[in-house]
């Protein structure tokens, strides 16, 4: 009996192998695909940067200079509002908790919501500072809250910069006030974008105009957005503008319309009404010229994976956001499919480790590949578990 079963999960093993693609091992971030066909027009002339990207599938539509090591003032704070949801996801910290401000936070200069040493406010707070009034003390008192310090905090988000590929980032602080040795760049930026808009609560806040701090004071503070865009272009739901001497006038803007979700990224523009037009434009180009075309919708069933010898069987896999491909308009959708390339899996299994991608090509020629993580943790099976599965006719 023992024979035969070994024999038999040796067969399925290498069903399994022949059937299903090993997945390009350890890259966690989803890699931009190359530049959609476009014409040679200038979309942000006044830029030292730029960059134009579709959300759902990461493919570049436009670049200059995106690469560049450039300071990027407050869109630092792409990332730290990354951290601070990814923290609320994984039960770190809720909505409602109360972070207190300490010395450190309420000395930070420049934007600021102006907290005093002592004085608390919730992380939902907190946030509409930062998103809004690009709070720099706002944005220190969330580090500390969920690293301790700042630079306990500022080494998470380069180690999360890591986790994603980008390689021309290396942050020195959390709020983007000039630092030595803290630059990023325009396609970086648009990479830290499109994660954090996987979290879609987020434009709940970076979308909002105008809202109110201590509501229930005498001194209630009135946040203003610093992105007119949210106000003044269809559509537009965030994220974040960013200006010091260094850096000049930056902004990573987000707009929706269609189904079809688009980030545009400049940095180093002269002045805010230049930064806003050119980002203007470079959404219309979008907009008038491309569509989306969705593959997966978030909690979508994309397929089930085996777990050898985890304490389930097998996984379902969820699509945990959606997934979709950009195309020019007028293009013709018939031939474009997808396949999910899958390793197969031993126990024990982390959530969100890396197992495999997702391609979507027309014809042959691949489209996008999007990386696929481990949905939930999967425990090894203890051996009578194991044994009974080898041997469950005689048990059946």
């Amino acid at each position: 009996m023992n024979r035969h079963c070994k024999r038999l999960i040796v067969l399925l093993s290498t069903a399994i192998m022949i059937t299903l693609a090993p997945a390009a091992a350890g890259a966690k971030e989803e890699k931009p695909s190359k530049a959609a066909p476009n014409s040679q027009t200038e979309l942000a002339p006044s830029a030292r940067s730029a960059i134009l990207m579709d959300q759902g599938s990461g493919t570049i539509i436009y670049e200059k200079n995106s690469h560049d090591r450039l300071p990027p003032a407050s869109i630092t704070k792409i990332m730290t509002m990354l951290l601070i949801m990814e923290a609320l996801d994984e039960g770190v910290i809720k909505m409602t908790d109360k972070v207190p401000t300490s010395e450190y936070a309420a000395s930070m200069g420049g934007s600021q919501i102006f907290l005093e040493p002592g004085e608390e406010m919730s992380v939902e707070e907190m946030l509409k500072g930062i998103a809004l009034a690009s709070g720099n003390d706002a944005s220190v008192a969330m580090a500390e809250k969920i690293a301790g310090t700042e630079a306990a905090f500022v080494e998470l988000m380069n180690k999360r910069a890591a986790e994603l590929g980008l390689k021309n980032t290396h942050f020195a602080n959390c709020n983007g006030l000039p630092a030595e040795n803290h630059y990023t760049s325009a396609h970086d930026i648009a990479v830290m974008s499109m994660e954090l808009l996987k979290h879609a609560e987020i434009t709940k806040y970076t979308g909002l105009y105008q809202d109110y701090l201590r509501k229930t004071t005498e001194k209630p503070f009135w946040l203003v957005n610093t992105n007119k865009l949210v106000r003044f272009y269809t559509g537009a739901d965030g994220l974040k503008t960013g200006f010091t001497s260094e850096a000049k006038f930056c902004l990573t803007a987000t707009a929706r319309r269609d189904g079809l979700r688009v980030i545009a990224v400049v940095m180093g523009e002269p002045n805010t009404k230049t930064r806003n037009a050119e980002v203007s434009q470079m959404l219309d180009y979008t907009f008038a010229q491309y569509m989306n075309h969705s593959i997966f919708k978030k909690g979508d069933l994309m397929g089930t994976v085996k777990v050898e010898k985890g304490n389930v069987r097998e996984v379902e896999l969820t699509a945990k956001h959606s997934y979709s491909v950009l195309l020019k308009k007028g293009s013709t959708v018939k031939d474009i499919r997808h396949e999910l390339q899958l390793a197969p899996l031993k126990a024990p299994v982390k959530v969100n480790e890396p197992i495999g991608k997702l391609i979507v090509y027309q014809g042959d020629e691949v489209l996008a590949e999007f990386a696929v993580d481990a949905p939930v943790s999967v425990n090894k099976a203890g051996w009578w578990t194991l044994f009974k599965r080898s041997c469950g006719s005689l048990f059946s």
